[in-house]
Protein backbone atom coordinates (compact mmCIF):
# COMPACT_ATOMS: atom_id res chain seq x y z
CA UNK A 1 0.00 0.00 0.00
CA UNK A 2 1.28 3.45 -0.95
CA UNK A 3 1.98 5.93 1.85
CA UNK A 4 -0.86 8.41 2.28
CA UNK A 5 1.49 11.40 2.57
CA UNK A 6 3.64 12.76 -0.23
CA UNK A 7 6.14 15.44 0.71
CA UNK A 8 7.59 17.65 -2.04
CA UNK A 9 10.83 19.36 -1.03
CA UNK A 10 14.21 20.53 -2.23
CA UNK A 11 17.76 20.45 -0.90
CA UNK A 12 18.85 23.42 1.20
CA UNK A 13 15.29 24.44 2.09
CA UNK A 14 15.01 25.29 5.79
CA UNK A 15 11.21 25.24 5.66
CA UNK A 16 11.43 21.74 4.17
CA UNK A 17 13.67 20.62 7.03
CA UNK A 18 11.20 21.97 9.59
CA UNK A 19 8.18 20.47 7.82
CA UNK A 20 9.90 17.09 7.43
CA UNK A 21 10.24 16.89 11.23
CA UNK A 22 6.47 17.41 11.60
CA UNK A 23 5.66 14.83 8.91
CA UNK A 24 8.01 12.30 10.53
CA UNK A 25 6.52 12.99 13.97
CA UNK A 26 3.06 12.19 12.62
CA UNK A 27 3.72 9.30 10.20
CA UNK A 28 7.23 8.08 11.00
CA UNK A 29 8.93 7.02 7.80
CA UNK A 30 5.65 6.06 6.10
CA UNK A 31 5.65 8.85 3.52
CA UNK A 32 7.08 9.50 0.08
CA UNK A 33 9.48 12.41 -0.33
CA UNK A 34 10.12 13.88 -3.77
CA UNK A 35 12.85 16.42 -4.51
CA UNK A 36 11.23 18.87 -6.95
CA UNK A 37 14.61 19.75 -8.45
CA UNK A 38 14.86 16.27 -9.99
CA UNK A 39 11.95 16.99 -12.34
CA UNK A 40 11.55 20.11 -14.49
CA UNK A 41 7.74 20.00 -14.33
CA UNK A 42 7.68 19.69 -10.53
CA UNK A 43 10.27 22.44 -10.15
CA UNK A 44 8.17 24.77 -12.30
CA UNK A 45 4.96 23.82 -10.50
CA UNK A 46 6.16 24.00 -6.88
CA UNK A 47 9.29 26.16 -6.89
CA UNK A 48 7.78 28.97 -4.79
CA UNK A 49 5.64 26.76 -2.55
CA UNK A 50 7.95 24.08 -1.10
CA UNK A 51 7.55 22.28 1.07
CA UNK A 52 4.23 20.96 -0.18
CA UNK A 53 2.37 18.05 1.39
CA UNK A 54 -0.28 15.93 -0.25
CA UNK A 55 -2.56 13.56 1.64
CA UNK A 56 -4.29 10.85 -0.35
CA UNK A 57 -3.31 12.54 -3.60
CA UNK A 58 -4.74 15.97 -2.72
CA UNK A 59 -2.75 19.06 -1.80
CA UNK A 60 -2.86 19.53 1.95
CA UNK A 61 -0.35 22.25 2.99
CA UNK A 62 2.51 24.30 1.64
CA UNK A 63 5.34 26.27 3.28
CA UNK A 64 4.41 25.08 6.78
CA UNK A 65 2.95 21.78 7.97
CA UNK A 66 0.55 21.86 10.89
CA UNK A 67 0.80 18.72 13.01
CA UNK A 68 -2.82 19.09 14.09
CA UNK A 69 -4.14 19.55 10.52
CA UNK A 70 -2.06 16.63 9.26
CA UNK A 71 -3.30 14.31 12.02
CA UNK A 72 -6.87 15.39 11.32
CA UNK A 73 -6.51 14.72 7.58
CA UNK A 74 -5.06 11.29 8.25
CA UNK A 75 -7.85 10.43 10.70
CA UNK A 76 -10.30 10.60 7.78
CA UNK A 77 -10.59 7.54 5.58
CA UNK A 78 -8.88 7.78 2.21
CA UNK A 79 -11.33 8.44 -0.59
Amino acid sequence: MEPRVTFYSRQGCHLCDEARLVVEKVVGDDYTEIDIDTDDELRERFTNEVPVTYVDGKQHDFWRVSEERLRSALARSPE
